[in-house]
């Protein structure tokens, strides 16, 4: 079985939809029974858990500017 997750533990990312575009970092890695795999994020002491779907290694600065 070959397991192909776009992120890699240690990598910074950024979740689509959040309007401020915190940097977190990819601590964890989970598959499963179906193969989907899902991420854990941390940002500061928060850990969150998304799809690659939701994450993107570059800041959305449009999305950052339109919040405030």
């Amino acid at each position: 079985m070959v397991i192909e997750n776009k992120f890699e533990l240690g990598q910074m990312v950024y979740l689509k939809s959040d309007p401020e575009q915190r940097e977190r970092i990819v601590t964890q890695i989970t598959v499963g029974g179906n193969m989907s795999i899902r991420y854990g994020l941390n940002c500061g002491t928060m850990e969150t858990w998304h799809y690659d779907i939701e994450l993107s290694t570059e800041k959305d600065q449009i999305k950052q500017f339109n919040d405030r």
